[in-house]
């Protein structure tokens, strides 16, 4: 305040500086906002477009590949355990694969 009392120019009459930089609250047109939303929804379209082609590509290099994304291995099995199998399909029925199976 200036020494007559009255606010000077730096002061908004209490006591306060305004703030230069710092606008008043103005009303935001319809315009703005959609242009606004947008540029939002292209920004995410755009990525939206980016992980899609990504997705792709990996798609092709699994079926190019001749995998999908699982890793199975063939079950390995001993000569020995692959001729008892064989003799149980062979005496299936009888005595001897009834042996042959709770001895397995």
């Amino acid at each position: 305040m200036s020494d007559n009392g009255k606010p000077t120019d730096e002061s908004n009459g209490t006591g306060e500086k305004d703030s230069p930089n710092i606008e008043v609250d103005k009303p935001v047109s319809l315009y703005n906002k959609t242009e606004a939303i947008v540029t939002r929804q292209e920004e995410a379209n755009k990525e939206a477009k980016e992980i899609l082609d990504r997705q792709e590509k990996l798609h092709a290099n699994q079926r190019l590949g001749g995998t999908t994304g699982g890793n199975v291995k063939a079950k390995t099995v001993s000569p020995e355990d692959r001729k008892k199998e064989q003799a149980s399909n062979f005496f299936k029925g009888t005595a001897l694969g009834d042996a042959i199976d709770k001895n397995g």
